[in-house]
């Protein structure tokens, strides 16, 4: 398990293809491979990955497999790449974000950024079928960072969006600050909120049956969808 508070940055210190894997070589900031092992959890830009070696103190190996490759970020990295990284948490950690489990649902895409003063504002573009289990003040972990989304816009069966506003500390700690419009962004979506958002269809779903589909055609008509009837309660941070 993870907590979404980004540790360090790290960088591609070098990168060897094998058939079916890819592994990678990090660069970590000093001091934090302090007790690191072989078989520890990573987390490196929200891909929980395992140290298969470690070199000179600094340095640890890890493989993908092409199917993690093919669902997250991961696969645009070069040598040189620089990605957010945090250790396994330990029993009694203090959780500072919200629990994360390192499994990407889908890649999401910067569609827009602002700056107003002392923030910074990514929306988010997200397929339609993701977009049921994000929702305003609730929580989102984009690129292992735990966030919370300030704005969510979605429409019956569409692509939607969603916005965080990132704090000047944020972009210090992460690399953010280097991501540009139409950059691939690694989301784990929070899982209460998945599981709420599931028990609540398929409660409606085995109520309704045959009627459901009318239902959500009639709420689409009005702009609306089954969960703006019953949204999860936001969470306070």
């Amino acid at each position: 398990m993870f907590t979404g508070i980004v540790q360090g940055v790290a960088s591609v210190a070098a990168i060897t293809d094998r058939p079916g894997l890819r592994s990678f070589t990090l660069q970590f900031p000093p001091g934090f491979c302090a007790g690191l092992e072989i078989g520890a959890s990573v987390a490196c830009d929200g891909v929980c990955l395992t140290v298969t070696a470690l070199h000179d103190g600094e340095r640890a190996d890890f493989d993908v497999m092409q199917q993690s490759l093919a669902l997250t970020s991961l696969a645009g990295l070069q040598q040189g790449s620089r990605l957010n990284v945090e250790r396994a948490a330990r029993d009694g950690a203090e959780i500072g974000g919200h629990p994360l489990s390192g499994h990407v649902d889908f890649m999401g895409e910067i569609a827009e950024i602002r700056r107003p003063e002392n923030n910074h504002v990514l929306r988010v573009a997200v397929p339609a079928r993701w977009m049921r289990y994000i929702f305003a003040k609730g929580y989102i972990a984009i690129n292992g960072a735990s966030l919370t989304v300030a704005e969510a816009h979605r429409e019956p069966g569409q692509p939607g969006w969603f916005e965080v506003w990132l704090i000047p500390e944020t972009l210090r700690m992460t690399t953010f600050g280097e991501k540009g419009v139409g950059s691939g962004l690694n989301i784990e979506i929070e899982r209460q909120t998945q599981v709420f958002v599931d028990t609540v269809r398929d409660a409606i779903e085995e109520r309704l049956g045959p009627l459901l589909p009318v239902l959500e055609r009639l709420l689409a008509q009005q702009g609306q969808s089954l969960l703006d009837m019953a949204p999860p309660r936001a969470e306070k941070r």
